[in-house]
């Protein structure tokens, strides 16, 4: 007869006692991982002989892999992160885990023992990155091995118990082709962004919550010649640029003391003095702002960063409204005179109701008019409707716009056909 859900847990609790007793657990490392499933299974063998606890093989063999992965790995949630369909891991309480394929979010029967297993895999997360979560700093972003990107909250912020949200990237870096073929964009659009990267232009990716803006960022990074020096800024690190020269900075919380923090403030005047060729902040979120726009309009071309926004338009306010919080009393007409002048291009991507992404539009900022910043779309996507099975029906659509900066992607040797411009030019979703 098969183990209870009871029985099953007791055994392997006692079987991870015995191990940490019996290991030196602060020494393991992944290349012991064959030693330790031979002693896992020497312990699980005794412990079915001397318990009588009824097993089958399927059970042993499940009950050694999971505890392998708490001893090695992220415990109940390493099947999670074996599945490369998943994008999202959110645990909400030790009791309730959500993730998200597809677009769509679903429940799993995946539960930790209790508040404090669930805080063992986060301060195991935290701390190899050398970060800490605690009372007195409540609240972690930090990253995984691969890159994926963590947020932690925990109690007394959390009211339920910790919870921990993990924004999975695949292993396979999504390619520029890739976008082309899901149809987040068409591959004129593609061939203008490559161009922009190319020719120096300054762009600002916009878009809301898991839109795809990172994944964006990092399929225009690899447009940028392998000759240039790319300094990269991150609160978290989780670009992943293929060029040879590149340097990465990630921002310092503050120590136990609430002292030594660095900010992304000052790692963007920091890299200024590192002689960069393109300056990539993985997100702008506040009084950086000024300091990006300022890198931007005085020799510092080709950077490209992301912004939560909504819209163009919105991106364009929630610069300003971050240039504000660096406390400098800057005129607002001369903060959009600055950002007028710093951005080229706005890329607004967005995740629809279906759950797919897509680049809604590639608008041109082409200066001022009064104290309004000006700009132009050049390419929208045009939704039509839901489809029966819940699909969102559109197309991509060529305003009719030639950009202003077409002359600047000439100069660089950048040469589109002007008919892709063209007002009838359309390509269904």
């Amino acid at each position: 007869m098969p183990t209870t859900r009871m029985d099953y847990n007791a055994v392997k609790a006692a079987i991870h006692r015995k191990l940490i007793q019996k290991l030196d657990m602060e020494r393991l490392t992944e290349a012991d991982r064959e030693a330790v499933r031979r002693e896992v299974a020497q312990i699980l063998e005794s412990l079915v002989m001397s318990e009588s606890t009824p097993m089958t093989l399927q059970e042993r063999e499940r009950l050694s892999q999971e505890v392998l992965n708490e001893v090695f790995g992220l415990g109940p949630l390493e099947p999670l992160l074996s599945d490369p369909t998943i994008s999202d891991i959110l645990v909400n309480t030790h009791k309730q885990v959500y993730i998200e394929r597809n677009g769509v979010l679903e429940a799993t029967p995946i539960q930790f023992r209790d508040d404090q297993h669930l805080m063992t895999v986060i301060d195991r997360i935290v701390s190899a990155v050398g970060r800490r979560v605690d009372e007195s700093s409540p609240m972690v972003d930090a990253r995984l091995p691969d890159g994926s990107r963590v947020n932690v909250i925990i109690p007394p912020l959390a009211i339920d118990g910790p919870c921990l949200s993990i924004r999975r990237f695949g292993r396979e870096r999504l390619r520029a082709e890739d976008l082309v073929r899901n149809r987040t964009l068409t591959q004129p659009m593609l061939d203008l962004l490559k161009g922009c990267v190319q020719a120096r232009l300054n762009i600002l990716i916009s878009g809301g919550t898991g839109a795809g803006k990172t994944t964006m960022l990092n399929v225009l990074s690899q447009f940028i010649s392998d000759r240039e020096r790319i300094i990269t800024i991150e609160d978290a690190a989780e670009l992943s640029l293929h060029q040879r020269h590149v340097v990465r900075l990630e921002t310092r919380p503050p120590n136990i003391e609430g002292q030594g923090a660095i900010r992304q403030r000052q790692l963007v005047i920091n890299a200024l003095r590192m002689r960069p060729d393109r300056i990539i902040v993985g997100e702008v979120r506040g009084e950086e702002a000024l300091d990006m726009l300022q890198a931007m309009n005085t020799g510092h071309e080709g950077s490209l960063t992301t912004i939560h926004a909504n819209s163009p338009r919105d991106a364009l306010a929630r610069l300003e409204t971050m240039v504000a919080m660096a406390n400098l009393n800057i005129p607002d007409s001369a903060v959009r005179r600055q950002i007028a002048s710093a951005i080229d291009v706005v890329v607004q991507v967005s995740r629809l109701s279906d759950g797919t992404r897509k680049v809604i539009s590639i608008a041109e900022i082409t200066g001022m008019e009064g104290e309004v910043i000006t700009m132009q779309d050049i390419f929208v996507f045009r939704k039509r409707g839901i489809g029966p099975t819940g699909q969102v029906l559109g197309e991509f659509v060529a305003t009719g716009v030639r950009p202003r900066f077409a002359e600047r992607l000439l100069v660089s040797g950048i040469r589109l056909p002007m008919d892709m411009f063209e007002r009838e030019r359309a390509e269904s979703a």
